[in-house]
């Protein structure tokens, strides 16, 4: 989090933060005081502290972001500010899940969304924390409480339709074209993928279930932990329908990833995976067939995810081809 001074008076946001927002929170200072704070995100966001409350507000701006021109900006705004509600009206409001409160939005100032502060650590705390210290119980404990939000967010969204699994593979191969204009995948190996992809496309499983509601970027980054079961969702832009494997397979792929680049071996983050996909399937009548059923699945999403973080031009490339073969692995 980086320090960028004070808010000033003569900005528009001043005044929309004053007057519109701050009341919300049952704020009452005449002449309030924001300190601004630049936080590591991909969208712009900026963490607001008023001076003599102390009260914390986030706000994320999407105008002005790289591939964003004005109309999709302003939809990726109205479109997270109506996901953070609609979950809210959904009963996640109180312990143990809870969806942080969006308090506004306003396209004429840069496209800004506005919601409360919520505080907590995030996954990649407890995963860091896991390899370097050992502190193994903590991360499982974490993992049975995200595996219960995402059992309670995706069969409280359930609905008649089901999966249409060509709409990810679709995303697949826009992760593969991003992967070959980056230099990171030759046409060889993108022709093998895609062959792969083809392979699952035509596996009955990957077509069974019901579309839910799906997080759709499950990363350590976003998800906050409290004290007990505590999960706080703060970044709901790009939740979508799905099938529910596609949150599961992102969890996996991450941790998978921590272990790989932190520790040198994936195979370290096996005992938290099966944790967690077993802490999941409890939540439904027949655990030991939700556990066979989402198993089946969750590679192809695994291997997607492990394609996703490779495309990120902060991975160096030797590690960035480390991650081709081990999706490439997954997808067998």
């Amino acid at each position: 989090m980086e320090y960028l001074g004070h808010l000033s008076t003569d900005d528009p946001f001043y005044a929309y933060l004053r007057d519109d927002i701050i009341p919300q929170l049952n704020v009452r200072v005449d002449s309030p005081n924001f300190r601004v704070f630049r936080l590591p995100a991909s969208n712009n966001v900026y963490l607001y502290e008023e001076k003599y409350s102390q009260t914390r507000i986030i706000g994320k701006f999407f105008g002005g972001v790289r591939g964003l021109d004005s109309e999709t900006a302003l939809r990726h705004m109205e479109r997270e500010f109506n996901n953070l509600n609609h979950l809210r009206d959904l009963g996640f409001t109180g312990y143990p899940h809870y969806v942080a409160r969006p308090l506004g939005r306003n396209a004429s100032l840069n496209k800004v969304l506005v919601e409360e502060f919520c505080y907590g650590a995030p996954l990649m705390h407890f995963i860091v924390e896991a390899i370097r210290k050992g502190a193994r119980d903590a991360l499982f404990q974490k993992l049975t409480a995200l595996a219960y939000f995402l059992a309670t967010l995706h069969n409280r969204t359930a609905q008649d339709s089901k999966v249409d699994f060509n709409k990810e593979c679709e995303y697949f191969a826009r992760i593969l074209e991003q992967l070959t204009n980056a230099g990171r995948a030759e046409w060889g190996e993108v022709r093998e993928f895609h062959r792969h992809k083809d392979r699952w496309r035509g596996k009955a499983c990957m077509w069974e279930d019901r579309q839910v509601l799906v997080h759709s970027d499950v990363t350590p980054a976003n998800i906050l932990f409290g004290d007990g079961l505590w999960v706080i969702v703060i970044d709901l832009e790009q939740m979508k329908s799905s099938d529910r494997a596609f949150d599961l397979g992102r969890v996996v792929g991450e941790l998978q990833h921590f272990f790989m680049e932190q520790a040198g071996d994936k195979w370290l983050a096996e005992p938290f995976i099966g944790h967690f996909l077993w802490e999941y399937a409890c939540h439904f009548p027949d655990r030991g067939a939700a556990f066979a059923a989402i198993t089946r699945r969750t590679p192809f999403y695994t291997a997607l995810t492990l394609l996703r973080i490779a495309r990120n031009t902060w991975i160096d490339a030797s590690y960035s081809r480390q991650l081709l073969d081990e999706a490439r692995k997954t997808l067998r």
